[in-house]
């Protein structure tokens, strides 16, 4: 059974891998792939109490990450409807690429920090579509922005989904966390940057043409800057929500689009509904890209199956019998996240490792919110931000492949050896 499962798995992979070369869809892929393990894996098992306890569990967790999605992604429409990304874009004066890479790198990386890698991915993305017009340009943009979202999500206990793992397992505590993975994760955004500002050297910024919807144009300055920073605090608060209820992330951000949908209903109460019909929440609904939430609700799925099977805790145990070495075995486990998602991978090794063994903020758990955070950004659809930034922009895998792969994987290296240097010089 286990080696039919495998094998489904790759070929649905590949599938997703080679969505254009074989004109087939990643989301019917994914689908058609988490369909087929499910069912063989019913099948095989027999015990359909078992199963079925197994599925709701994986159901549960899936659907937490899509209705965050669906509401992030709702609250960055609502906010894109009324224009308020203007607040930022008009405060933008560089003309040169080169700097403009600069700034939205540390912006995504510190803003990941305090939101979480997905939600500032799914931000800045919608950002550099009102900042640039050639998508060449926005494609480079956003595999970057996948880069320093994830980089910035790995040193804080809620910018990545691992690290918050680790730190509700106990595993990392929180001004550890900060202090121990901060340089690494910098220099993993640093290096690729300094790399990319060479070859944007001398090229200008092309921005899009000012959009001439009357509709666009029917927003105040009141309502661009209140559903802004309205959109923002939301998203801002929805880690203190999940820390001062103990709530799931997606009921805050689900809460949230209830406050935001009130104050938009407040605020239009008085205009005809012919005018205010593309500023509602509805309409914000029917613009996010349900390709990408169908296709994520899929390789989640497939995924669950690699857990439930002991797969990926078998290969955490054959790494530690045939590797050895501790920092070795967690780089090998970042680099593996780019392929399979790294919440599994984190889980099986916090089952793998005992904290009576391994205590709090010891080498092997800080290097695993680092690598496993960053190791993501390897591949596409290695991490939550890739995933989004697939579906937002619609970039191909092979492209991120021969433009970003190489680019993460050296600030990966990068950080692995600031965060190496730094443990021997402080411990």
């Amino acid at each position: 059974m286990l080696t039919i499962l495998v094998i489904i798995f790759i070929i649905a992979y590949a599938a997703i891998a080679l969505e254009h070369p074989i004109g087939i869809n990643k989301s019917a892929s994914a689908l058609l792939g988490a369909g087929l393990l499910w069912t063989v894996y019913a099948l095989s098992t027999g015990d359909h109490a078992l199963v079925g306890h197994q599925l709701n569990e994986s159901l549960a967790s899936t659907a937490q990450i899509v209705f965050f999605l669906m509401g992030a992604m709702t609250i960055v429409e609502v906010v894109d409807a009324h224009n308020g990304f203007e607040v930022i874009t008009s405060r933008i004066r560089t003309t040169k690429l080169s700097t403009l890479m600069w700034l939205v790198g540390f912006v995504t990386f510190f803003l990941s920090a305090i939101l979480d890698n997905l939600t500032t991915t799914i931000v800045m993305i919608s950002l550099m579509k009102k900042l640039l017009d050639k998508q060449d340009d926005r494609l480079f943009f956003a595999g970057m922005i996948v880069i320093a979202a994830n980089a910035g999500g790995a040193w804080t206990p809620i910018g990545d989904v691992t690290t918050t793992m680790l730190w509700i397992g106990g595993q990392i505590t929180t001004l550890a966390i900060m202090k121990g993975v901060f340089l690494a994760s910098v220099v993993n955004l640093i290096v690729p940057l300094l790399v990319v500002s060479w070859m944007l050297k001398g090229r200008e910024v092309v921005s899009p043409p000012q959009a001439e919807d009357s509709g666009l144009l029917q927003t105040t300055t009141f309502e661009r800057n209140l559903m802004f920073f309205m959109g923002l605090g939301i998203l801002v608060c929805v880690p203190i929500f999940k820390t001062v209820t103990h709530l799931p992330p997606f009921m805050g951000i689900l809460f949230g689009l209830g406050i935001l949908w009130l104050a938009g209903n407040l605020v239009h109460r008085n205009k005809a509904d012919e005018e205010k019909e593309h500023l509602t929440l509805v309409h914000a609904l029917t613009r996010i890209d349900m390709g990408s939430i169908v296709f994520f609700i899929g390789i989640l799925l497939a995924v669950a199956i690699l857990e439930h099977t002991h797969l990926l805790g078998n290969l955490a145990t054959w790494l530690g019998q045939t590797v050895g070495r501790q920092d070795l075995i967690v780089t090998i486990i970042g680099i593996v996240s780019a392929i399979v998602d790294n919440v599994p991978l984190v889980a099986a090794s916090m089952g793998m490792y005992s904290l009576a063994q391994y205590p709090p903020d010891s080498f092997l758990w800080e290097f695993m919110a680092y690598c496993a955070g960053t190791g993501g950004s390897i591949l596409i659809i290695g991490s939550a931000a890739g995933v989004a930034a697939m579906g937002l922009e619609k970039i191909h895998f092979f492209w991120y492949v021969k433009r970003i792969s190489g680019l993460a994987l050296v600030g990966y290296f990068g950080g692995i050896a600031a965060y190496i240097v730094q443990y021997k010089l402080f411990h």
